[in-house]
């Protein structure tokens, strides 16, 4: 499949602000950090990042977010880069902080859980994940219809206002609770379908392929199965899961299932409604843990790896730990993510690096777990 097809374009309409809140007590480092996750979010959302501004405070402003010094100081940077779109680094922003700040600063102002969102609307592609995205959507909107007022009624579009649930951002609550029913019910359908479909893949057994978004799983499961899923070097590039099969030796065939990516924040709304794709995760005889070893958050990507992985029930599974784009990686990183994680396999999708080894030891999981 050609990526291109499927590429995001940035919109020069789309001139996004930035903004982090540092509150007292948070780490600068992993503020930043999150920072710089922030802009990689933007850009796969189809925008600009301009500029970048944070901001140190004891506490959240109830009416602004920050002072009124500091929206003046946005309002200034607006005019000057003629800025269409702010987005601050949280994750519940209130639609009284919205309203308040979209009057006085003439933007659009967005946090980091409606940029998701607005990613997964954009990579939904089957019907499944359009009514995934769509149900998420109402259900993120669903308690904040109070006082959101005139925040429904933006005009142009853009980021934060796009996808299968815009449609529906002026109707009353009822009209949305009979929506979410109705999709609730269509996701049912294809959740037998998925069922029925696990039944009829027979003894195979099966792994699932999980990790931070962007860490190489779909990579990974093309170059093991000799495929060609669709892989781009941006952000939830799958949304959709995908099995496919792979010949660990001449006796031993396996099923892997690529699933969609982890992120710190990830709104519950999302995994709520991608319920039923996680479940291949659940129905899986061992999981494969990909991790990109230049990420510069090794510990936290594979902590809300695992805290998202907690919710399902896969206690007992196998679980590997494999470090990709190794290939890229100093030799200091590579010393020290041995010395960390003793019982990980350091590796590269790309140049199939320790790949023979992930083989074998899943050929090994396999055999350990049950005959076949």
């Amino acid at each position: 499949m050609d990526a291109s097809v499927n590429r995001i374009p940035s919109s020069l309409d789309e001139r996004a602000l930035l903004v982090s809140i540092i509150l007292k007590g948070d780490d600068p480092v992993k503020s930043n950090y999150s920072l710089e996750e922030l802009k990689l979010l933007v850009t796969t959302a189809g925008a600009i990042t301009v500029d970048t501004l944070t901001i140190k405070r004891d506490a959240i402003d109830p009416a602004f977010i920050v002072g009124k010094g500091y929206v003046e100081i946005i309002r200034n940077m607006i005019e000057a880069h003629d800025l269409k779109l702010v987005v601050f680094d949280l994750v519940n922003i209130k639609p009284a902080q919205v309203r308040n700040l979209e009057e006085v600063l003439k933007c659009r102002v967005v946090g980091r859980t409606e940029i998701i969102l607005d990613i997964f609307a954009r990579r939904a592609k089957s019907a499944e994940a359009k009514i995934q995205v769509e149900l998420a959507q109402l259900r993120y909107i669903l308690p904040r219809l109070k006082g959101m007022g005139g925040v429904l009624s933006r005009l142009g579009g853009g980021i934060g206002t796009r996808g299968p649930g815009e449609k529906m951002l002026e109707t009353d609550r009822r009209h949305i609770l009979r929506r979410i029913d109705t999709l609730k019910k269509k996701l049912s359908k294809y959740e037998e379908h998925r069922k029925r479909t696990r039944l009829a893949r027979g003894d195979h057994p099966k792994g699932a392929v999980v990790g931070y978004t962007n860490a190489g799983k779909s990579t990974l499961i093309n170059l093991l199965a000799k495929d060609d899923l669709f892989v781009e070097d941006r952000l939830f590039a799958t949304l959709d899961s995908y099995t496919r099969k792979v010949y660990i030796d001449e006796n031993l065939t396996v099923l892997l299932t690529d699933t969609v990516g982890f992120i710190q924040n990830l709104p519950s709304n999302l995994i709520e409604s991608f319920r039923s794709t996680l479940e291949d995760i659940e129905n899986s005889d061992f999981i494969i843990h990909v991790v990109d070893i230049n990420s510069p958050d090794i510990d936290g990507n594979i902590s809300t790896v695992n805290k998202e992985l907690s919710s399902l029930e896969i206690e007992g599974k196998p679980v590997i730990l494999f470090f990709n784009k190794s290939d890229t990686a100093s030799d200091d990183k590579i010393n020290l993510i041995q010395t960390t994680y003793p019982d990980s396999i350091i590796g590269s999708a790309k140049t199939e690096k320790s790949v023979p080894l992930l083989k074998e030891v899943i050929g090994k999981i396999v055999i350990k777990t049950k005959s076949y």
